[in-house]
C-alpha cells in the first residue's frame, strides 16, 4: 500500500494502546528485513533513517529505495527522519518525501524551541507530512548526536504547554531514558509518561528502548508511549551476525556473499518480529 501518515498510524495504536515498532534502517537489507517481519506479523511499522544515513545516501536515492521497497508491501507504512536538529535538512527530506520528522531542538531554551517547532510544523502541513518534538535531550549519543550528560528535565506544565502551542503530533519525553546500552537497569518515571498523555491527547515516543526489559515495555506502552524505537538493536544485530557468518567462513574458507545476505537478513528479521510481538503491534495493519 502507499505511505501511510505517521499521524494516523499513531493515532491508531495510542487508541489501541499499543505500540508502532519505529525501526532505524541503514541499508536496503535492513530495509526489506524489517518490511517482511512487519508483513508476516501482520503489523504496522515505522522506517526511521538518521541524517547520517542520509547523508552517506543522500536525499533522493535513500528514499527511492525505502518507498521501492515500502509501497509494494500490505501493512502501513511510514518514513520518519530521526533526531534532527538541522531544519535545513528537516525541509530538504520533508520534500524528497519523507511523511514525519523528529526536529531535535533540545538544545535550544524551551521558548526558541517552541518558536522553531512551531515553523516546522507549518512546514510539514505543506506536505501532509508530521512533526514529532522534543526539549528534553534523551541521554546518551547516537549516530553522532547527542550527550552522555543527563538531560534538565522540564516540568509537566511546560512540557504540556510547549505541545499544545507547537500542535506537535508525538512527543519524546525524557524519563530516565537513554540511546545506546544501558550501564545499569534504568529507573524511569512512568507516570509521567501518564500525565501527558491525559493533559494532551498526544502519542508520546520511547526513546532508547534497547536494554528496557519487558515489562517497562508493556508498562509504558500501556501509559501511551505509541512509537517505540529501536537503533541499538538493530545496528547490534546485523554487524554482530555478519561477525558471526564472517569468522565462521574465514574457517572454512568459503566465501560466498548471497549466503552472508540471507543470514543478516534472517537477523534482522527475527530481532524485528520479536519486538513488533513485545510492542503488540501483531495483526495490527488494516
Amino acid at each position: 500500500m502507499p505511505v501511510v501518515p505517521t499521524k494516523e498510524i499513531l493515532d491508531r495504536a495510542l487508541d489501541g494502546r499499543y505500540a508502532v515498532a519505529a525501526i532505524n534502517v541503514v541499508n536496503d537489507l535492513t530495509t526489506e528485513a524489517v518490511l517482511a517481519a512487519a508483513v508476516e506479523e501482520a503489523a504496522p511499522v515505522i522506517l526511521q533513517t538518521s541524517v547520517k544515513t542520509v547523508r552517506m545516501y543522500g536525499r533522493d536515492q535513500l528514499i527511492g529505495l525505502i518507498r521501492g521497497l515500502a509501497e509494494p508491501v500490505p501493512v502501513p507504512v511510514a518514513v520518519h527522519l530521526d533526531h534532527c536538529p538541522d531544519r535545513a535538512v528537516i525541509f530538504d527530506c520533508l520534500a524528497g518525501g519523507w511523511n514525519s520528522v523528529l526536529f531535535d531542538a533540545h538544545r535550544l531554551d524551551v521558548a526558541e524551541n517552541l518558536r522553531q517547532t512551531v515553523e516546522v510544523v507549518a512546514e510539514a502541513r505543506r506536505y501532509g507530512a508530521h512533526v514529532e518534538g522534543e526539549i528534553e535531550g534523551i541521554q546518551g549519543v547516537e549516530d553522532g548526536l547527542g550527550s552522555d550528560a543527563a538531560p534538565v528535565v522540564q516540568s509537566l506544565e511546560v512540557a504540556v504547554d510547549f505541545i499544545r502551542r507547537t500542535g506537535v503530533d508525538c512527543f519524546a519525553p525524557a524519563i530516565g531514558n537513554a540511546h545506546g546500552r544501558y550501564k545499569a537497569a534504568p529507573t524511569l518515571d512512568h507516570q509521567r509518561v501518564s500525565d501527558l498523555v491525559a493533559a494532551t491527547g498526544v502519542p508520546m515516543a520511547l526513546h532508547g528502548g534497547t536494554g528496557l526489559s519487558d515489562e517497562q515495555f508493556t508498562d509504558l506502552i500501556a501509559r501511551g508511549c505509541a512509537k517505540v524505537n529501536i537503533s541499538t538493536a538493530l545496528k547490534e544485530t546485523y554487524m554482530r551476525s555478519s561477525l558471526e557468518f564472517l569468522r565462521d567462513a574465514e574457517a572454512r574458507d568459503r566465501w560466498d556473499p548471497p549466503s552472508l545476505f540471507t543470514h543478516q537478513r534472517t537477523a534482522v528479521m527475527e530481532m524485528a518480529r520479536r519486538h513488533i510481538r513485545l510492542f503488540g503491534g501483531s495483526g495490527r495493519a488494516w
